[in-house]
């Protein structure tokens, strides 16, 4: 479908989605500094499948504790490094696929620092990192754009796709990286890396309150009168 001259409509009914979510749950700012740490949100992404964010940034934090140093984290003994993912969702298998991303980072940069991708492009940015194990479009994302790079990119975790799916914004078989690549363009030119970020942790939360996998509430969402989904009475 060719779209009119101008400004592209979804990116104004993202502005529109943007200022309804803040007139609804105000707005969101991260004041944990050392989630700037590439590395540390690196890791907090490579464990953190299907587990709450509380569990995984404390199991992060749990990691540098215990052994010291990244690097001290790569060399551990699995069953050690298990033990303090315990209340991860799958520890064991979070254990493995850290420790193969720490020791591929550790290879070819000679220790785990991420440093040098400040000197990349976003989109090479995001291509490095998607090379690591464990590492997908959702993390590249948010270590582009949460930790000390501020880039242009949007995270989008299971939540966010789904009310973007079901508001018409993204195709409704589309995985997160193809979400993502329908999106980028669209947003709104003038939103900074931080808010992109807020963009999504705002998204999120109507994923985990009114726009569930298994049900709408499309009566009680706030974003029900710019949604395909909730112009029908939901699904």
């Amino acid at each position: 479908m060719q779209l009119p001259l101008g400004a592209d409509p979804r990116s104004e009914q993202l502005l529109r989605i943007h200022a309804a979510l803040i007139a609804a749950f105000g707005r969101i700012q991260r004041p944990d500094n050392k989630r700037r740490d590439p590395v540390w949100t690196l890791v907090q992404g490579v464990i953190g499948a299907r587990t709450k964010t509380s569990v995984s940034n404390a199991a992060t934090d749990a990691l540098l504790s215990r052994f010291g140093s990244w690097e001290g984290v790569s060399q551990a003994p699995l069953a050690a490094v298990t033990e303090v993912l315990g209340n991860q969702t799958f520890p064991e298998q979070s254990a493995q696929r850290l420790q193969a991303c720490l020791k591929q980072i550790v290879a070819e940069r000679g220790a785990v620092d991420l440093r040098h991708l400040s000197n990349l492009d976003t989109v090479d940015m995001m291509d490095w990192l998607e090379t690591l194990p464990g590492v997908a479009r959702k993390i590249s994302a948010g270590i582009a754009n949460t930790s000390m790079f501020e880039r242009r990119a949007l995270v989008l975790d299971t939540h966010h796709r789904r009310v973007m799916q079901r508001m018409g914004l993204v195709p409704a078989k589309a995985d997160t990286t193809r979400a993502y690549e329908v999106l980028m363009p669209v947003l709104p030119a003038e939103w900074t890396a931080k808010d992109i970020d807020e963009h999504h942790l705002l998204v999120k939360r109507v994923g985990q309150t009114s726009c569930r996998p298994s049900v709408t509430y499309c009566d009680r969402c706030v974003l029900r009168s710019e949604c395909q989904t909730g112009a029908l009475g939901g699904a």
